[in-house]
């Protein structure tokens, strides 16, 4: 049996390659739901019952766990999920709880990006008040990045300005951690680098998800002895090969660059 990836776009491949280094016989279904992306700017009854279709989509698929790879899709539907699916539902949150560790001793902030529907939800709010961390934690929506990854856009030219101008209000040199919240963000790490100074954090949640995965399915006796095999879906329709390669495989050379 596969394992279910999900996320609104392709931010999701960025948390799936890691989840190949560290599951590398597990087959996997990725869906991907292109119709509807963005996620972010969208009321979250509507995303809601988008992400429910695609969840619903993988079960039909009979995979044997599905990882909700998308921080706002878990942010507004992952308890909803579990009450409903016996499987094992793996959820994204932003990285505050390590980054604020990071920091809290040490005078400096932590700055968390995401959507701005992840932000405003109510799960990320009570997660920085039961951390206690308001008073060091900014919030700061970069929906731009979402709409490149998309378009698959990552040269340096066109979005180091963007990422320029979105933190020119801040003080970089104040903040520890940089929080990346939205799986679609990994893909510019090394630029969020290259634009902070050389002590600053840069974090994200994906290596932690993929670690619960790998625990939960131990768990349950259900590791399996497979090849890595993909199969792709883009809101329900089967990706072919031409797209395939075009698209995904892109992906994956762009975060080899970044993981050299």
């Amino acid at each position: 049996m596969r394992i279910g990836f999900f996320d609104s776009g392709v931010g999701g491949t960025t948390v799936l390659y890691d989840a190949l280094k560290m599951l590398p016989r597990e087959d996997y279904i990725y869906y991907a739901d292109t119709l509807n992306v963005p996620y972010g700017p969208k009321p979250k009854e509507e995303v809601k019952k988008y992400v429910f279709n695609a969840v619903e989509f993988l079960i039909e698929q009979q995979v044997k766990a599905i990882v909700i790879a998308c921080n706002t899709a878990t942010s507004v539907a992952i308890e909803d999920l579990r009450n409903k699916y016996d499987i094992p539902i793996i959820g994204m949150e932003p990285a505050v709880k390590p980054a604020v560790e990071k920091t809290i001793n040490l005078n400096r902030r932590v700055l968390v990006t995401a959507t701005a529907l992840t932000l405003k939800e109510e799960k990320l709010q009570n997660l920085i008040a039961k951390l206690e961390s308001e008073h060091i934690v900014d919030l700061l929506p970069l929906a731009g990045l979402v709409q490149f990854a998309e378009k698959l856009e990552f040269s340096p030219q066109t979005v180091l300005p963007y990422l320029e101008e979105q933190l020119l209000k801040y003080d970089l040199n104040n903040y520890e951690t940089i929080v990346l919240g939205c799986t679609h963000f990994s893909f510019y790490r090394d630029m969020f680098k290259e634009l902070l100074p050389s002590y600053t954090h840069i974090i994200d949640g994906n290596l932690g998800t993929v670690k619960n995965l790998k625990n939960t399915l131990e768990r349950i006796g259900a590791i399996n002895e497979g090849s890595g095999d993909i199969i792709y879906y883009q809101s329900g329709c089967k990706v072919e090969d031409t797209v395939k390669s075009n698209t995904y495989n892109k992906l994956f050379k762009r975060l080899d660059e970044i993981n050299k």
